[in-house]
């Protein structure tokens, strides 16, 4: 069940306007090297001080690209954003640390740049799903985004990796990537969690495995320090649909979440 906040964001979502789901054809990014990799930027013609979600794809940290991006792009520059999507280094090339630097570094990066392609660095909001999931609210929780709006958070069970072991689910990828134990601490979104408080924070779950435990409890350890956190019961989807259907026609999620992202962004 959604709970109340997000029903609210929804029925907010409703008042929005009508471009809101409208079909767009699917724009062409710029492309720019930041460093350890590429990332691309999507900003309308003439655009000048929108708000930006900043993207990081997922792929069980060993795959994936800046370019599976689905309708992201059209759905949220037609709602007044510019979206910006990025490339990490993968694993076996780089360890889960260093990715996360790589994204600390692709958001300096977009902070620093963004205003010559239309963007306000001030209105940044991280969006990641699955292994990007994890590494937006690492780095977010961790300091490593400063100034970030908010975090828009699509589908991990990468939250606390000591609990995710003590729940069975340290198995498959997560096993194979979080392999060396002395890390979990560090690599762990909750152990940044520590009684300040966070940006506002849109957690959203599917029905895969261990999902919906994971989140909640990560959701109500934010609450505890007065962060302002919104929980979707993504259910009806899996794991990859709830990605795969951001930024199409009448679908849940992303009314959710723009009603957030709006909010965030002020």
């Amino acid at each position: 069940m959604i709970d109340r906040r997000t029903l609210l964001l929804v029925s907010m979502a409703a008042f929005l306007p009508a471009t809101t789901f409208a079909r767009q054809s699917s724009p062409s990014p710029k492309t720019f090297d930041y460093g350890p990799a590429k990332l691309d930027i999507y900003a309308p013609d003439g655009a000048n001080g929108l708000p930006v979600v900043f993207f990081v794809h997922g792929g069980a940290w060993e795959f994936g690209k800046r370019s599976q991006v689905g309708a992201k792009p059209a759905f949220l520059l037609a709602n007044g954003f510019c979206f910006v999507s990025i490339d990490y280094r993968m694993l076996p090339e780089a360890d889960v640390a260093t990715q996360a630097a790589d994204v600390e570094k692709a958001y300096a990066y977009v902070r620093a740049n963004i205003a010559g392609h239309g963007g306000d660095p001030k209105r940044i909001v991280g969006m990641g799903h699955s292994a990007g999931c994890h590494l937006i609210a690492l780095t977010g929780m961790r300091g490593g985004l400063p100034g970030v709006a908010g975090l828009l958070l699509d589908d991990t069970r990468a939250y606390d990796l000591a609990a995710l072991e003590k729940n069975g689910g340290m198995v498959r990828a997560y096993a194979r990537v979080f392999s060396d134990r002395s890390q979990w601490a560090a690599l762990s979104p909750a152990s940044y969690v520590d009684g300040r408080k966070h940006p506002p924070t849109f957690i959203a779950y599917s029905r895969a495995e261990g999902r919906g435990e994971e989140s909640k409890a990560f959701a109500e350890r934010l609450r505890a320090t007065g962060t302002e956190v919104t929980l979707f019961d993504g259910s009806a989807y899996t794991h990859m649909s709830i990605d795969r259907d951001f930024g199409r026609d009448g679908d849940a999620l992303t009314a959710a979440a723009l009603a957030f992202l709006k909010s965030a962004v002020g």
